[in-house]
């Protein structure tokens, strides 16, 4: 499992050939190593980036967190260390949590520290992160099609659905949870039998739906909702896509591959982590 999820990026990042978008980029953050996540951190004015900092299957504790201004300076570039491969992050309680191969790092959203790591059992490869409205935060396990929710410092299976097909990118969106899908069928070179697209996820039924006229389009990675507008990336080719109820996914900006798992300020502006080129990027959305 881990030399699949390897080969992955490595394909990814080896056929970056594409050329990057400009219209409406505010900036570019650079100097990061494989930034996974950019996470807007409204309290403090600033973006968290999660870097992978090598294999991002394996515990080899290269990983950290970087701080980034709001016009897209490096604050601080190793905020917090000790981790293995940070990727998505969640912001609930005045902690950050931070999802880990297997493990969720909690940290404190004031200092930067390390302040605990929650082993979540049976876990393959935690992924994305989000809070909802009641503070509760999620997890997805991608190669596991699970969901877990986090309560305090206890993991609970939130859900387990072969509908939720690889799910990468979840976001908490009133009262569901907004699901990424990378696809069915996954290949040696991360490639898939059967693209992904976008599901929700009940929060009191825990029922997952599809959203009408968003499946099996692409390979997806990161999610968020602006409104009624979803915006989703798809690693492989790099592509970000804008989805409206009613629609299709409408392709609006392409990057090399490796755009993941996107964050927003909520209104007007996506920050886009670009793992291939150790970038972060801020869009202006029209």
């Amino acid at each position: 499992m881990k030399r699949l999820v390897t080969s992955a990026f490595i394909v990814a990042i080896c056929s970056a050939t594409a050329p990057a978008v400009q219209a409406g980029e505010l900036w570019r953050a650079t100097g990061l190593e494989q930034p996974e996540s950019a996470l807007f951190d409204a309290a403090n004015n600033r973006v968290i980036v999660s870097n992978i900092s090598g294999n991002p299957g394996v515990a080899d504790g290269n990983g950290y967190l970087s701080v980034l201004s709001m016009d897209g300076k490096m604050v601080t570039q190793h905020w917090t260390d000790g981790m293995d491969a940070p990727k998505g992050m969640a912001i609930a309680g005045g902690k950050l949590y931070v999802a880990d191969i297997t493990k969720v790092r909690v940290v404190d959203l004031a200092s930067g520290k390390l302040l605990a790591s929650i082993a979540v059992p049976d876990a393959v490869f935690l992924n994305d992160m989000t809070s909802d409205q009641a503070g509760n935060v999620y997890v997805t396990d991608m190669l596991a099609d699970t969901i877990y929710r986090i309560d305090g410092d206890r993991p609970e299976l939130f859900v387990r659905d072969a509908l939720l097909a690889s799910p990468n990118g979840v976001f908490a969106d009133g009262n569901r949870l907004i699901v990424a899908s990378w696809g069915k069928g996954i290949k040696p070179d991360f490639s898939t039998a059967e693209p992904g697209g976008l599901l929700a996820v009940d929060l009191a039924s825990k029922a997952v739906s599809p959203l009408p006229g968003a499946q099996r389009f692409a390979d997806l990675d990161g999610v968020i909702a602006i409104g009624d507008t979803i915006y989703a990336t798809a690693y492989m080719t790099g592509t970000l896509y804008r989805y409206k109820a009613g629609g299709t996914p409408e392709a609006v900006a392409h990057f090399k591959p490796g755009s993941a798992d996107i964050g927003t300020d909520g209104k007007s502006i996506l920050y886009v982590p670009l793992m291939s080129e150790g970038e972060v990027a801020a869009l202006k959305l029209d």
